[in-house]
């Protein structure tokens, strides 16, 4: 960690080639090579078995249904599609170094954390298939998930809008007394909005035990880093601010797990921010509406492709002897098959009601609210035949 009045000391110097076009000041955390072998250097944390696989599980899971969705996208089956292809060490191995207490806030790439907190398949596709199974009840677009029980703030669209927000909600763990942190994801084009700027500044002020973690990317949508900013990165506006700061492999899903459990520690113990710059890379398409190919080249892809974090991961696996061939291929064979299933059964579930739309706001909606439901229910039952009339019912 380091914070503004002394220079970061790596646990590493080995670093990979950076992404953003600043000065490469600050060094980079790395525990894993691209073949899954520790850094001379690296003192791995502890890890059981258990959790190595089941951390490994996560990764797949995440790009099988970011595979199945795109699918299901291109045959018109949803609207809308974001993958987390390529960033999934950055994402999972974050999750998992947190606890259930610990509210998760992320911006929409985040899958793998919900996933990493139990988040099934058939809730995933009530979701993204905008069902009266929905909590949302349809009212979002897909990949907006939000889970109580989960403890995972419900996304919303508009970029950074999160980072206050868990600014605040870390301030009120530190007021209840709770031994808890908020971990807030984002991209590094979110870091260009002003609420980042509000939010560590505020977190910084009030000595939130908040970790926000910046998965750089490389691009916010077509616009490639060294386009956003000229410093170093976006971990040099976490020392601007006063806050404890580190980068990370991103694609080291071991040097994840290891930042981010220090960093909860400190944050807890100390009551105070983190700032986890996480250098990645998205391998897929920003989202299904996206055709990286006008921005960016094959041989800058498959640079990264050779940086996998799954199989990184994998190879770590197997050099402990944790990675059972056989095994996993049936597992991945039957989550192939859960996912296929339950993305049948929830594409004929009916949507929410329109009634619902004016529920949830006010104990009683008012007039001009009722008119207006009115007002929609006649125009639907005047056509019939330009909408899907099951909105007029109550689901089952």
């Amino acid at each position: 960690m380091q914070d503004n009045r002394q220079p970061a000391a790596p646990l590493l110097t080995h670093k990979v080639e950076p992404i953003s076009n600043g000065l490469h000041a600050i060094p980079m955390l790395a525990m894993l090579d691209p073949q899954g072998k520790p850094y001379e250097q690296a003192e791995l944390p502890e890890l059981s078995q258990d959790k190595a696989i089941k951390i490994h599980h996560a990764m797949v899971f995440t790009r099988l249904l970011d595979e199945r969705m795109i699918a299901a996208q291109r045959q018109g089956r949803v609207s809308f599609y974001l993958a987390c292809t390529g960033e999934e060490g950055a994402i999972v191995a974050s999750a998992a170094a947190t606890e259930s207490l610990d509210m998760i806030m992320s911006q929409y790439r985040e899958q793998g954390a919900l996933v990493w907190r139990g988040y099934t398949p058939r809730q995933f596709m009530d979701q993204l298939f905008s069902n009266h199974l929905d909590p949302n009840k349809g009212r979002q677009m897909p990949i907006h998930y939000g889970d109580k029980a989960l403890n995972f703030m419900t996304i919303s669209s508009p970029l950074a809008t999160q980072i206050p927000q868990a600014a605040g909600y870390a301030y009120g763990q530190k007021l209840s007394g709770q031994a808890a942190i908020t971990l807030c994801y984002f991209g590094e084009g979110a870091a260009s909005e002003g609420d980042f700027h509000a939010g560590l500044n505020m977190a910084a002020v009030l000595k939130c035990p908040a970790i926000f973690l910046c998965r750089n990317n490389g691009y916010a949508i077509s616009t490639p880093a060294e386009e956003q900013f000229v410093g170093d990165g976006i971990a040099s506006r976490g020392i601007g601010y006063g806050i404890k700061t580190l980068r990370v492999d991103g694609n080291d899903a071991m040097a994840m797990y290891a930042a981010t459990l220090k960093a909860r520690e400190i944050a807890i113990a100390e009551s105070c921010p983190i700032l986890i710059e996480a250098m990645t890379y998205r391998l897929a398409a920003h989202s299904t509406s996206d055709d990286p190919s006008g921005y960016r080249s094959q041989k800058e892809e498959q640079i990264w492709r050779e940086r996998d974090p799954v199989l990184r991961w994998q190879y770590y696996l197997q050099q402990c002897g944790w990675f059972d061939q056989d095994a996993h291929h049936q597992w991945q064979s039957e989550m192939k098959n859960t996912l296929l299933q339950a993305m049948k059964d929830a594409e004929i579930v009916p949507v929410a009601p329109v009634s619902s739309m004016i529920e949830d706001v006010y104990h009683t909606p008012p007039w001009h609210l009722q008119r207006q439901l009115t007002q929609l229910q006649q125009h639907l039952e005047r056509h019939p035949d330009a909408y899907d009339l099951r909105c007029l019912g109550e689901g089952e």
